[in-house]
């Protein structure tokens, strides 16, 4: 999901040094919560390591 982020952030940039402003708006939108999504699941995965490895 990381990846996708950062495509959709390198997308912007380069619709960004064109000028299409609808384009950069709409793909650091989509970067940004694909983030924010991964950033989330990281956090769960995380603490779920961490109390199965707590119960063992």
């Amino acid at each position: 999901m990381l990846n996708w982020a950062i495509i959709f952030l390198v997308i912007a940039l380069i619709a960004a040094v064109f000028g299409f402003g609808g384009i950069v708006g709409a793909a650091v939108g989509i970067a940004k919560i694909l983030f924010f999504i991964f950033v989330v699941l990281f956090a769960i995965s995380l603490i779920m390591s961490l109390v199965k490895g707590r119960s063992v």
